[in-house]
C-alpha cells in the first residue's frame, strides 16, 4: 500500500512539474508567465503538503502544523494553505517587476507583505516590506520574517522558522516538517 501511495505521489509531483511547462490558454488566448524569479523558483521546490510540529518560544508550547503549497493562476502564483494549532491562514507568492512578493493573511488579523531577504541553495528567508505592509511594530501584531531551510540530504524534510511581533513582544517559532506528498 505504501508503495502505491508513493508511486501516486511521485506521479502527481511529476505531472505538476510537466504541467507548469505547458503554455496556459484561456478561451484560446495564450497567457503569459510572469513568475520566474529565483525566489519564485525556490518556492516551487516546496510544492506539496508538509506536516510537523512547531514550538513557540514565548510559551514553549509545541503544536501540530501543516503547510500545503500549490501552483495557481496559470503558473503565476503559488498559494500556501497553513494550519497552525488548528488556525487556518493563507500566503501567496508571486512576482512583481521580476521580484518575489509574498502576502500573508494571518490569524493575527494583519496582512504583512514580504520581500526576499536571502536565498541560498538550501535556504530562503523573507522579511517584512514595511513600506508595502503599512504595519507598525508599536501598534500591530504581525509576522516580521520567515525562513525555510531544506535538508540537503533529504528534499522531503525542512525546518521552518518565523519571527512575530505579538503585542510588542518578539517571539520566534520553529517547526520541523516532512513532505507527505
Amino acid at each position: 500500500m505504501k508503495k502505491i501511495i508513493l508511486t501516486i505521489a511521485t506521479l502527481f509531483v511529476a505531472g505538476t512539474a510537466w504541467a507548469d511547462d505547458a503554455p496556459v490558454t484561456i478561451g484560446g488566448v495564450e497567457m503569459s508567465s510572469s513568475s520566474n524569479s529565483a525566489g519564485f523558483v525556490a518556492v516551487k521546490k516546496k510544492l506539496g503538503k508538509w506536516q510537523g510540529r512547531m514550538t513557540q518560544s514565548l510559551t514553549g508550547q509545541s503544536f501540530d502544523v501543516s503547510y500545503e503549497w500549490a501552483v495557481t493562476s496559470g503558473g503565476n502564483t503559488i498559494t500556501e494553505r497553513i494550519v497552525e494549532d488548528g488556525v487556518e491562514m493563507l500566503t501567496t507568492y508571486t512576482d512583481q517587476d521580476g521580484e518575489l512578493v509574498v502576502r500573508h493573511y494571518c490569524g493575527l488579523g494583519t496582512e504583512p507583505v514580504f520581500k526576499l531577504d536571502e536565498l541560498t541553495k538550501d535556504s530562503m528567508s523573507i522579511t517584512v516590506d514595511e513600506g508595502r505592509s503599512g504595519l507598525h511594530r508599536e501598534h500591530h501584531s504581525f509576522v516580521t520574517g520567515m525562513k525555510w531551510t531544506m535538508d540537503s540530504s533529504n528534499p522531503n524534510r525542512m525546518v521552518f522558522e518565523n519571527t512575530v511581533i505579538l503585542d510588542g513582544e518578539i517571539t520566534n517559532n520553529r517547526a520541523e516538517l516532512s513532505r507527505v506528498y
